[in-house]
C-alpha cells in the first residue's frame, strides 16, 4: 500500500473508496446494495461514524467519513470485515443470484493471491484513504462522490441516483441521514 494512501491523523474526515474484488459488479443488487446502507446507518448510531458523503456504485463505494473516538481505522477494519463476511454469505446462500458460480471463482481467485484472506475475499485491503484537512478538499470529495453516478451515465443529475447522499444536500430525502458537512 502506497503510504499517500494511509489514514494517519485518525481524528481527521477522510475519503476512502472500499473496492469490490475483481471490479465485480455486485452492488448492481438492490439487496447488497441494502446492506450498505443498513451498515451505515448502524454505524452512524452506534459506533461514533459521521457519515458526511458515500454513493454506492456497482463495483466500489466511495465514502467521506470522520470517527468520534479517532479510531477510523479500526472502523475501517470493522466495517469490511463485518460486510464482507454478510455479503459473501448473502451472495452465496441466495437461491436468485444467478451469477453466483462466477462470483465465488473471482472472490477465492483473489484470496488465493493474498495470505491474509481465507478462502474467499470480497474487498480489497486498499482504501485510497486522502486525509481531508481543509474544507476545499472536502468540498472536492463531496462533488467527485455525487458526480460519480453521472459520469458513469447513469443518471442526468446527481440527486436523482439513489444510493447517494446528493439526495440529502440537494434538500431530498435520502435512503439514509447523513451529517451535514
Amino acid at each position: 500500500m502506497g503510504e499517500s494512501y494511509q489514514i494517519r491523523d485518525q481524528e481527521m474526515p477522510y475519503f476512502l473508496t472500499f473496492q469490490v474484488v475483481g471490479w465485480a459488479d455486485v452492488f448492481s443488487r438492490k439487496v447488497y446494495r441494502d446492506l450498505i446502507l443498513e451498515n451505515l446507518t448502524y454505524c452512524r448510531k452506534e459506533k461514533g461514524l459521521y457519515l458526511f458523503g458515500y454513493v454506492i456504485m456497482t463495483n466500489h463505494i466511495h465514502l467521506v467519513v470522520q470517527q468520534k473516538d479517532g479510531k477510523l481505522s479500526e472502523w475501517v477494519r470493522d466495517f469490511k470485515k463485518f460486510t464482507s463476511k454478510k455479503l459473501l454469505s448473502l451472495i452465496l446462500e441466495n437461491p436468485q443470484e444467478s451469477r453466483k458460480e462466477w462470483l465465488k471463482m473471482i472472490f477465492a481467485y483473489h484470496a488465493n493471491s493474498n495470505k491474509r484472506s481465507g478462502d474467499m475475499q470480497f474487498w480489497t485491503h486498499e482504501n485510497h484513504a486522502v486525509e481531508l484537512f481543509r474544507h476545499e478538499m472536502i468540498e472536492s470529495k463531496m462533488n467527485y462522490i455525487h458526480e460519480n453516478p453521472v459520469r458513469s451515465g447513469i443518471v442526468e443529475n446527481p440527486e436523482d441516483y439513489l444510493y447517494s447522499s446528493a439526495r440529502n444536500y440537494s434538500g431530498m430525502k435520502g435512503v439514509i441521514e447523513v451529517d451535514y458537512w
